[in-house]
């Protein structure tokens, strides 16, 4: 009996339930649950300017859901594709400054240098004040680590009133992180893009794609060919997301890439960018970098006062040339704060009020230097010649050896066959770079005929060429005048003048055609104390567009052909 009633007592209060739930329903006062989703989502479009295609698809949509179960899973499926619809800010875009002396004062406040990209971010707001409208760009910063490419990208936001968004494709494999997943997948969701314009709540953020040199390529497709339309200014207008699977205008998006190295960007893709170098820095750069920036921000990391240390600008010096020699400062950075963190441990334990950080104890606080010279060869020898490197890491300088691997011996049998010479190549050497050998022993040999027709050297003897270190990889054409010269020198028995260093890709005929990285190449050249460089003529415009303090005290040659080479390297008398 005690059980009856408790059922009874149940099934009462579950039908006053229901009955209170239609009376409410019929009063106006309550709704069930799909109405009140479905008003929540009318809710949020009321105030967006959202196109008619899309209110179209919104409308179906909801419809279809009001005539779902709430319990189906198509209804989940439903819900959630009309979340994030009604979730993208639709005609909504930050107020952008066109304030040219404050975007000016901003990019100056947070980096030093980068003149090329802040002039280009200031001829972009000037266009957008001009057209009185909000506009998007491509642009891509390449250049080495640690040069700042992806912080003055946040810069860039702050300076122009952007909302800003990153991410990185670096080993991306997957197109959906770009496209999206299709809606009949579980746990399906839009790509990055669409994804950040939920985030930011504009239609006109700044998005940053980072490392797009290092995209990754598998069997779930190509995201550098998904980056295509996205990064196009003629079809993003209309981007098609898989997910959403209406268009999105990202049109008004700055979209800004980076990247190291552009040759594995994909030829396409390049097109589409507007490329700005953004190269690395000199000693001069590092140290104002060092004092204005890196010094103070380290000190403000560690809780260190200015009355407990003090870095004498001899010890920075130290820091740059003998430690941190890179084109960027992200290693000087990391020893800047080593030393911080040691004063900082000194202090705290009393040894000491204030530390004085000079040239003379800096091995006390991050070890020995990493550079003890400058270079291999203080005074080079016959056959043995000083090139110029660029590599994802800034410019370098690198040594062409060449000696005799077996001499053979000619004179004493006047019956003997011509013995044909032989190249052997070491030093970890490329495809391009050991062609290149090939065509510089070839202009070699023809370039000595002309000198001396009896001199049969390179064209007899077994020659050894080596390019140290051996196990450091290196390819290219841009050593090619320099093999020659290295291989005359070695002929002659005569060493080239000292001091000078040369680059340039050398063609079978003798010509010197142009090469990359001059900036990179220069200052190398000037840091291990070159007084002559040695550039193909038709650099000429590169190596103008460098700084004063870069240039001053170079001498420097432009030529066309290697006969200029030979006249400006070797004595008169040879």
């Amino acid at each position: 009996l005690f059980v009856e009633d408790v059922l009874a007592m149940l099934l009462l209060h579950l039908l006053l339930h229901e009955q209170l739930k239609v009376i409410k329903k019929e009063l106006g006062m309550e709704k069930d649950d799909k109405d009140a989703i479905g008003d929540k989502f009318r809710e949020r479009i009321k105030e967006l300017k959202v196109p008619a295609a899309v209110m179209e698809v919104l409308e179906e949509e909801l419809n279809k859901l009001s005539l779902l179960e709430s319990q189906s899973s198509e209804f989940n499926v439903t819900r959630n594709y009309l979340d994030w619809l009604t979730s993208l800010p639709w005609g909504i875009m930050s107020e952008e400054n066109l304030d040219l002396i404050q975007a000016a004062k901003i990019l100056d406040e947070d980096h030093y240098g980068m003149e090329d990209v802040k002039k280009r971010i200031l001829e972009f707001i000037a266009v957008s004040q001009l057209k009185g409208s909000t506009q998007g760009k491509i642009l891509c910063f390449y250049g080495p680590p640690g040069v700042g490419k992806t912080s003055i990208a946040r810069s860039i936001a702050r300076a122009l009133n952007r909302k800003y968004f990153r991410f990185s494709v670096g080993g991306m494999t997957d197109v959906a992180e770009i496209k999206g997943h299709r809606r009949t997948y579980v746990g399906a969701m839009p790509g990055k893009v669409i994804q950040c314009l939920k985030k930011t709540k504009t239609e006109n953020p700044l998005i940053l794609i980072d490392e797009v040199d290092k995209i990754g390529k598998g069997y779930q497709g190509d995201p550098a060919s998904a980056l295509l339309e996205m990064l196009d200014p003629e079809q993003n207008a209309n981007f098609l997301d898989h997910y959403l699977d209406v268009t999105v205008d990202l049109s008004r998006v700055l979209f800004i890439c980076t990247a190291n190295v552009i040759d594995t960007i994909p030829e396409p893709l390049r097109d589409r960018m507007e490329m700005i170098d953004v190269s690395g820095y000199v000693a001069e750069e590092k140290m104002a970098i060092a004092k204005q920036y890196l010094v103070p921000q380290a000190m403000e990391h560690s809780g260190l006062k200015q009355e407990q240390i003090n870095l004498q600008d001899s010890s920075l010096q130290t820091l740059i040339k003998s430690y941190c020699r890179e084109s960027g400062v992200r290693n000087l950075q990391k020893h800047i704060e080593k030393v911080v963190r040691k004063v900082a441990y000194k202090v705290v334990k009393k040894e000491a009020d204030k530390v004085e950080v000079t040239a003379d104890n800096l091995q006390e606080f991050v070890g020995k230097p990493v550079f003890t010279h400058d270079r291999m060869y203080e005074q080079t020898p016959p056959g043995v010649v000083m090139g110029l490197a660029w590599t994802a890491m800034g410019g370098s300088t690198l040594f062409i050896e060449t000696a005799l691997r077996q001499q053979v011996d000619t004179s004493s049998d006047a019956k003997a066959p011509a013995v044909a010479g032989t190249l052997e190549l070491t030093g970890h050497l490329g495809d391009v770079m050991k062609e290149s050998c090939r065509i510089a022993l070839t202009v070699a040999r023809n370039e000595l005929f002309e000198l001396d027709p009896k001199n049969s050297f390179l064209t007899t003897n077994h020659i050894h060429l080596h390019v140290p270190e051996g196990a450091t990889p290196k390819d290219g054409p841009s050593a090619g005048c320099t093999i020659v010269t290295a291989l005359l020198s070695l002929a002659l028995d005569t060493p080239i003048r000292q001091n000078i260093a040369m680059t340039g890709e050398i063609s079978l005929r003798g010509k010197v055609l142009p090469v990359g990285g001059i900036k990179e190449k220069t200052i190398a050249a000037k840091r291990v104390g070159v007084t002559c460089v040695i550039l193909p003529d038709e650099n000429r415009k590169d190596f103008n567009d460098l700084p004063k303090y870069i240039t001053d005290g170079l001498e420097v040659h432009f030529v066309s052909h290697y006969k200029d080479i030979h006249k400006i390297v070797f004595s008169a008398k040879t």
